[in-house]
């Protein structure tokens, strides 16, 4: 049997679909790569991996392989930190990708303690609001707010954030400052509307009601589709609902107000997701307590999330 470097190898090209993009991945030559697995598949005897000028495929075989393949390498992850002591340094390269905004608002500006605390780890951060893919993207671990809908990922639950109303100090100063529900319709007030998709029906006015949560209709001259528009507008434009975390620095300058405290829209499940148990290795697991606590001051301490998937 090779060792558990070869293992390693064929688990990325399985996983990515793809020689090139496993190397890369994996920061060594492509020609290891393709040396790995040909040895591997001579060693057990089988065809591991079907091979077109388009595309990798796990045989029949493979898929058998690999599922034991995985376990394997994660029992060796857990066997290689179990005597690791907790002051032991971190060595490596972690591939993260954060939501941009929580990244910018949050996680970036304090990111500078987590790096001293392990200066021999070398991080690689990606930013964006789509669906990462985090076998074919190569990522070791992803944030997401929101429902995780793909059950073969491995998603434990940070904590649900809050959410809060706000407008700006301008805003209010021209409009009046609601008190009440009732106040968002009597004195004409605007929203933005925040859509993923323009042209989609817009989702309202949140509130919480005896049943959970409820939407109120407003009216809203301005659509937008990304987060960080949406927190210029409400800058510019008119009333939003966002998190708590994104807002604060508006709150703190007085650019911002926070309105309707008693009736926030309901805060957003987040979650560290990893694509397999041998993902997490004492790295990741150290990123993960690390964003954990840097994301405590925003978190709903009344909401728990539901359980990891």
């Amino acid at each position: 049997m090779q060792d558990l470097e070869a293992l390693q190898i064929f688990a990325r090209v399985a996983e990515m679909a793809s020689f090139t993009k496993a190397a890369k991945s994996l920061g060594i030559h492509k020609g290891r790569v393709s040396t790995a697995v040909r040895r591997l598949e001579a060693d057990v005897g089988a065809g591991l991996l079907h091979r077109t000028t388009r595309a990798v495929q796990l045989t029949e075989d493979g898929r058998a392989f690999y599922t034991r393949a995985r376990d394997l390498l994660a029992d060796a992850e857990d066997l290689r930190s179990m005597f690791a002591s907790e002051h032991t340094s971190l060595r490596g390269k972690l591939r993260v990708d954060l939501p941009t905004e929580l990244a910018r608002s949050t996680l970036i500006p304090a990111i500078p303690e987590f790096m001293a605390a392990h200066p021999e780890l070398e991080l690689e951060i990606s930013s964006t609001d789509r669906r990462v893919d985090l076998v074919q993207e190569g990522s070791d671990c992803v944030v997401r707010i929101g429902p995780v809908v793909d059950e073969t990922l491995i998603a434990r639950p940070i904590g649900a954030l809050r959410m809060v109303n706000a407008a700006s100090s301008a805003y209010l100063a021209r409009h009046g400052t609601p008190r009440t529900l009732e106040d968002l319709v009597s004195q004409g007030h605007s929203i933005v509307h925040y859509t993923p998709t323009l042209g989609s029906k817009p989702f309202g006015w949140e509130y919480p009601d005896e049943d959970g949560y409820s939407s109120l209709a407003l009216p809203g001259s301005l659509s937008v589709n990304s987060v960080q528009t949406y927190h210029a507008a409400g800058l510019a434009a008119g009333l939003v609902q966002a998190g708590l975390a994104a807002l604060s620095p508006y709150f703190e300058s007085g650019e911002m107000v926070q309105i309707l405290p008693d009736l926030p829209p309901e805060p957003l499940q987040v979650w560290f997701v990893v694509a397999h148990r041998r993902n997490m290795s004492r790295r990741v697991r150290a990123l993960m307590s690390w964003i954990e606590a840097t994301m405590a001051p925003y978190l709903d301490e009344n909401q728990s999330p539901r359980a990891s998937m």
